[in-house]
């Protein structure tokens, strides 16, 4: 078996993510109206976004090999998520400009799109993926606590948004504070070598000037792409939606997140067929964190700025029911995981209720979704409540050691 480094498969991936951002950069140094069509340009656009989301996993995880710990997990966690967050600080922006357009419905769309697909498939898939080879509950590692502390008290305080009709800038501070605290909680954690596969170990495997060197371009070409591709792509979307005669707000919600979220959840379904689902699940359990707290933090941000004044993005009634159900979901997702294992069954519930939402899109069977959500949560606390309390203690035991001088 060839090692990384020479291994031809490694280099091709790395080649067909560069390449996928050439036509991006070409087009967009030309304007995107050069392409005939919203369809072309959505189409163009999107898969820069897909290679460069590829580039910024294996690169970020090849840049854990030369950076500090704590300065590796701040320039990780933000620029692994940057295709995620593009795309709706375009909308967001967008609707600063002009609150009275449907943007501001799209913000909200494309960010709780993004959440519920992460969850409804991301997690399952990891899930399914372990059990085939291994025909059993995926254990996962007690070091992943800390992030199941920290996003049960971000979806917990969800809660509370759609009650209020709006993202405000408290409710910013919130957030963005809990992203702060758990960054800094995780930069004291015992430090682990990663683990890479694929393209990041072939970088890895490289002497120090060289790997470098490559880490730096990738992130430089992938932000490049993703910053010049994020505005066309976002709009074209919109206008296929309406060319198609679509509903435009599901075009956002769930068009745009694929192409930004279908990277992390193959890099993580590879790392699962090569032996590593706990690592799998804890990237993705991180993301879902990173998203539900900076991610929803910086939107009435970015708004705020873009109108020129402090003001809180509002949220119409189908955003707030979208919220809502995407709060249920997360928090039925963080009491499957506090019992530190997760079977089949609980991984397909989480897939079903998600399928069946996308397939079912009538606005008004959001709200049973949401109840169903909560329902099942209800039902795993009552069945599980021991090691449901003993997790309420860690959380307990990790707020104090926000307060005190060691890690849980």
């Amino acid at each position: 078996m060839p090692s990384p480094e020479r291994d031809p498969k490694n280099w091709l991936w790395l080649a067909l993510a560069l390449a996928a951002g050439v036509p991006a950069l070409y087009f967009s140094h030309l304007g995107p109206g050069h392409l005939e069509g919203a369809g072309p340009a959505a189409l163009v656009f999107g898969l820069g976004i897909v290679g460069a989301a590829f580039l910024l996993a294996w690169a970020s995880e090849t840049a854990q090999l030369d950076i500090s710990q704590a300065l590796a997990l701040a320039v990780v966690a933000l620029l692994a998520v940057l295709p995620e967050y593009a795309v709706d600080m375009v909308f967001a922006w967008k609707a600063g400009l002009d609150p009275q357009s449907d943007y501001v419905h799209y913000a909200a769309a494309n960010m709780t799109g993004g959440n519920r697909l992460l969850v409804g498939i991301g997690w399952p898939l990891v899930v399914f993926l372990f059990w085939f080879s291994r025909r059993a509950a995926l254990r996962l590692e007690r070091d992943l606590s800390l992030e199941l502390v920290f996003l049960a008290a971000a979806t917990l305080y969800a809660f509370t948004i759609p009650l209020k009709g709006s993202i405000a800038l408290w409710d910013a501070a919130v957030l963005i504070g809990l992203f702060v605290a758990y960054m800094w909680m995780s930069a004291r954690a015992k430090a682990q070598e990663p683990e890479l596969v694929g393209p990041s170990a072939a970088l890895a495997a490289l002497g120090r000037t060289p790997r470098r060197g490559a880490v730096l371009f990738l992130f430089a070409y992938a932000a490049l792409v993703i910053i010049l591709s994020a505005e066309p792509f976002a709009d074209g979307l919109v206008q296929v939606g309406t060319e198609a005669g679509i509903d435009q707000f599901l075009m956002v919600q769930w068009v745009a997140p694929l192409a930004s979220e279908s990277p992390e959840i193959l890099v993580a379904a590879i790392l699962t067929m090569r032996g590593q689902a706990t690592a799998a699940m804890t990237a993705l359990v991180s993301s879902k964190v990173n998203q539900w707290t900076l991610l929803v933090g910086s939107l009435p941000v970015v708004f705020s700025v873009a109108g020129g004044t402090a003001q809180a993005l509002p949220l119409g009634t189908r955003q707030m029911e979208e919220f809502f159900l995407t709060s249920a979901q997360s928090l039925f997702a963080v009491v499957l995981l506090v019992r530190m294992h997760i079977s089949w069954r609980g991984a397909l519930a989480l897939f079903v209720l998600f399928l069946t939402q996308v397939v079912i899109p009538d606005p008004r069977v959001r709200l049973a979704f949401a109840f169903v959500y909560l329902a099942a949560t209800v039902w795993v606390v009552a069945a599980d409540w021991g090691r449901v309390r003993e997790f309420g203690r860690l959380g307990r035991a990790v707020v104090g050691s926000l307060l005190g001088r060691t890690a849980p």
